[in-house]
């Protein structure tokens, strides 16, 4: 909704703008100079980028319409997940979570939390880890490096993705004034014509320079800083679950490495204390 109200409000101040100095709107209609542009920036975008990155193109205008996937109740569901994990194995031991880790789409502890559940990543980063404390291993500073590792290595993936969005961002004026030099080129052509020909000709090739600067700063530069602020909200969903897994490694009883989790998340998601607290205990006992 909110890149919905930003196009509208783009589109209208500045074409009503236009209009309402006195300007002809449909001189702006240049449907050549636009596949000029267009077609240039998404070949260039082609050749600049990596097959994984113009897989993952499709989806981001997905991403950018929904917005983030984890609202307050996904955050919830995440502590809630963590605490019944953390008070399985304070009340049966480590080995009691072996058969939902090893089967994580079987098991009846994770898909009490749909949302984490449907999540890939997220149960894999959970289970990766858990599983290690299964086999003995206790050092929360060698568990936190490697998790950064891992999380960082996510981030630059994702990165890669704001990369390409802004190198188009950036290219596209240089396009517009490709454009608009071509018209000009073609204007050279008919030199001979009268001011209102040669006039209309001039003004054509001016419009590639304003279609190139128009998409670039009104569209794609503000949707690779969205894009970007997405992806910084969605990482927090992982770093809660680091912060609790630590905090558990480092011995904190269930509430304590839940709460640790919580104060990882951004404020405008977090739920209180007391929300965390209702949620945990009408969950049933994990077995």
């Amino acid at each position: 909704m909110r890149l919905i109200i930003g196009i509208i409000f783009v589109f209208a101040c500045v074409l009503g703008g236009y209009a309402a100095m006195g300007g002809h709107v449909e001189v702006l209609w240049q449907p050549f100079e636009f596949v000029i542009i267009l077609g240039a920036a998404i070949g260039a975008y082609i050749i600049g980028n990596s097959g994984r990155v113009l897989k993952s193109t499709i989806g981001i205008f997905g991403t950018l319409f929904k917005g983030p996937r984890y609202n307050k109740a996904a955050y919830v569901e995440l502590l809630g997940l963590q605490f019944s994990l953390y008070k399985l194995i304070q009340a049966k031991g480590v080995l009691a979570i072996e058969p939902h880790i090893e089967n994580p789409h079987d098991s009846e502890l994770f898909n009490r939390f749909p949302t984490f559940a449907k999540n890939h990543h997220a149960v894999e980063f959970m289970c990766d880890y858990l599983r290690m404390v299964t086999m003995g291993t206790n050092n929360a500073h060698e568990m936190e490096a490697l998790m950064d590792e891992e999380l960082e290595t996510h981030h630059q993936e994702q990165e890669q993705l704001v990369g390409a969005m802004q190198a188009l961002a950036d290219g596209t004026p240089a396009l517009g004034i490709v454009a608009a030099v071509l018209g000009v080129i073609k204007t050279m052509g008919a030199i001979t014509e009268p001011p209102e020909v040669l006039g209309h000709l001039i003004g054509g090739a001016l419009v590639g320079t304003f279609f190139g600067v128009f998409v670039a700063y009104g569209f794609f530069g503000p949707m690779a800083q969205s894009l970007r602020g997405i992806f910084e909200a969605e990482s927090k969903y992982f770093l809660s679950m680091k912060v609790g897994l630590l905090a558990h490694i480092s011995g904190q009883p269930p509430v304590m490495a839940v709460e640790f989790a919580r104060k990882a998340l951004m404020s405008d998601v977090r739920p209180t204390f007391n929300e965390v607290e209702e949620a945990t205990a009408a969950l049933p006992a994990a077995t």
